[in-house]
């Protein structure tokens, strides 16, 4: 049975000098255990391939001999036997630099790897790729992403079994690859090809002109003059009516204006005189309900009934007041408009002149009356 683990606590220093690198920081050692963990689980549940990776990873931060074997384990059970082989000779070859107390706590590991790495090497796969002669110089060879060394081209090299990319790129071409598949066991050759690129085609224009061109340089006879167009005698008919007056123009903007600010005024004025009336109706009940009418001697107090006709009298007056106001603004805007507008050319000259005036027009005990008037 294997027991699977990273590190034995006693040799802890010990393997520590096993390793090339520094020692790993704290974070660094949680981090390989946690992918171990991760690893060791999917590899038993045959999930290779995330197994695998996170094993190698694990490996790589921290390399331990446990991390290693379980490692080449998890790639032999993946079909991954050449890489398997090479894990299991570099556990071993870890372990002969070990003291034979740390074998003995290495347990039945070193033996399963020597089993491991005898049944599998036989069955390695083996691809020798070749340039064929003549290949320019700076030719570069890849499989799967790896460069191949001029020394290990025409070589049979161990490799996984299954598909394998192959790339050649000749300096100034473009990259030509090709798949390659191999079986457990097998060995094949591949001698990859040089196709020569043609050149690329250089137009030259031709100094002799083109058929449509020789056409349009060719002399053309002049086009024939039109003849004279005959001569039509034109016809005698009624002299034409006289031209209508022109339709009077439109209001302009500014007589609008005028127009406007005018209805302003005139609003102003019908909404205080209504309020004003109202404001006199009011002053009736005003007498009956306050002071002598209620018999008090104040004439500001009032009772319930005349306390409302006073506040609404009282509104109603500054209501009447401000309409007038306005009356008074729009009326004069209005009259200030229509004299400073332009006077068309056209204006009779002996017509009577323009005038309008707004403000008080009758004053007296009662009270005051305000409008407005002229002369059009």
């Amino acid at each position: 049975m294997i027991t699977w683990f990273r590190r034995s606590t006693h040799v802890l220093a010990v393997l520590g000098l096993l390793s090339a690198s520094l020692p790993a920081a704290a974070q660094d050692i949680a981090a390989a255990e946690a992918l171990f963990d991760r690893g060791l689980a999917d590899m038993q549940a045959g999930r290779y391939e995330t197994g695998c990776k996170a094993l190698a990873e694990s490996q790589r931060i921290d390399p331990q001999p446990g991390t290693l074997f379980t490692l080449a384990a998890c790639e032999s059970e993946w079909g991954r036997i050449a890489t398997a082989v090479t894990r299991f000779g570099d556990y071993l070859s870890l372990v002969q630099r070990m003291t034979p107390a740390e074998v003995g706590r290495q347990g039945e590991r070193p033996k399963i790897a020597r089993q491991k790495r005898e049944q599998l090497s036989p069955r390695v796969p083996k691809l020798a790729i070749s340039l064929p002669p003549g290949a320019p110089a700076g030719t570069v060879v890849k499989r799967n992403d790896l460069e191949l060394g001029e020394a290990t081209l025409g070589i049979a090299l161990p490799v996984d079994p299954g598909e394998h990319l192959v790339s050649i790129q000749v300096p100034g071409r473009p990259i030509r690859t090709q798949h390659i598949t191999i079986a457990p066991g097998e060995t094949k050759e591949l001698t990859l090809e040089l196709k020569e690129t043609p050149p690329p085609q250089v137009h030259r224009p031709s100094k002799e002109p083109a058929p449509e061109q020789k056409e349009a340089l060719a002399p053309r006879a002049p086009a024939p003059s039109p003849a004279p167009a005959p001569t039509i005698a034109p016809e005698i008919g009624p002299e034409p009516a006289p031209a209508e007056p022109d339709a009077p123009a439109p209001p302009s903007g500014r007589r609008t204006a005028v127009y406007m600010t005018g209805g302003v005024g005139a609003a102003g004025l019908v909404l205080g005189g209504i309020t004003g009336a109202l404001v006199f109706g009011k002053k009736s009940t005003i007498e009956d309900h306050c002071g002598s009418g209620i018999q008090v001697a104040d004439p500001k107090v009032c009772d319930p009934t005349g306390y409302r006709a006073a506040t609404s009298a009282s509104a109603m007056a500054r209501v009447s007041t401000i309409a007038f106001g306005v009356a008074l603004a729009g009326l004069g805007a209005a009259a200030v408009l229509y004299w400073t507008e332009p006077k068309h050319a056209d204006t009779a000259a002996g017509s009577s002149p323009r005038w309008v005036s707004a403000g008080v027009l009758e004053a007296g005990p009662a009270g005051a009356v305000f409008g407005a008037q002229g002369g059009f």
